[in-house]
């Protein structure tokens, strides 16, 4: 079973957010909490932690824009 990863909204107003970098590769192993992305919102840049453990599959890429609740990827 795998967990989407889902851009998350950090504040009251906001409706996107930048996905600056991932820190994990594609592909690779990760744990749950360790630090995978930064989002950067209107008045922020945020590490997002992993919210489980396994297989990370991206499918959004770093330097875009997306809005809230767009998946970014998964972890299997």
């Amino acid at each position: 079973m795998s967990t989407s990863i889902i851009l998350p909204k950090l504040g009251f107003s906001m409706s996107s957010g930048t996905l600056t970098e991932w820190l994990a590769a594609d592909g690779s192993q990760v744990t749950k909490g360790q630090p995978l992305y930064c989002l950067e919102s209107e008045k922020s840049v945020e590490e997002i932690e992993a919210p489980e453990s396994g297989t990370l599959k991206i499918v959004a890429q770093a330097g875009q824009e997306y809005e809230v609740g767009t998946v970014l990827g998964e972890i299997g």
